[in-house]
């Protein structure tokens, strides 16, 4: 009886938000997107241009060519409806794992980040803390060093910030980053 409630106010929520987005004059030069956000923070966007309808009896996305995405309802928190770039953007889970970075000297060490906010690392102070701001992860270590892991285009870069600069200013250096532990969206 609960998991059919909770698929018929997923269902009512998903309705509203459709008919409000329909009723938003168009705005031509900007795609908009769908995102699902599940439970454990990761999210999953498709581009309404792309998308034919939603079922709710077996929950999936249906495209437009029939193809069709599977999802859990109960994995869900919200469905969120978005330009194309805000849905791009990727979620605090997204950054969880071991990073592969550069030092700035062409050596490179990794950096863990954990789902609780804890971080680690393999060079200098191995002790710091994270959190996530606008789409990026932002450490500050136990040294005072400050970094921060975002997503540049396609790829990851680390920008690391020597002691009394923020996350504000000019980095001190930029070096490529790389989940090894990345989990599939």
């Amino acid at each position: 009886m609960r998991n059919l409630s909770r698929v018929f106010a997923v269902l009512a929520m998903v309705s509203l938000a459709v008919g409000f987005a329909a009723a938003r004059p168009a705005e031509p030069s900007e795609d908009r997107a769908i995102v699902i956000v599940f439970s454990d923070g990761h999210r999953q966007s498709f581009s309404m241009s792309d998308v034919d309808r939603i079922d709710f009896k077996t929950p999936a996305v249906v495209f437009k060519d029939g193809h069709q995405v599977k999802i859990a309802a109960a994995d869900i928190a919200r469905i969120e409806f978005a330009a194309s770039a805000d849905a791009m953007r990727p979620g605090r889970a997204h950054f969880f794992g071991k990073w592969e970075v550069g030092d700035g000297s062409g050596n490179t060490f990794y950096i863990t980040l954990e789902e609780g906010g804890e971080a680690r690392k393999t060079r200098g102070a191995p002790r710091g803390t994270w959190v996530f701001v606008d789409g990026e992860a932002r450490i500050s270590w136990d040294d005072g060093w400050h970094d921060a892991i975002r997503k540049v285009g396609t790829v990851h870069e680390k920008f690391a910030y020597e002691p009394g600069r923020t996350f504000d200013d000019q980095p001190s250096n930029v070096t490529a980053a790389r989940n090894t532990q990345a989990k599939p969206i």
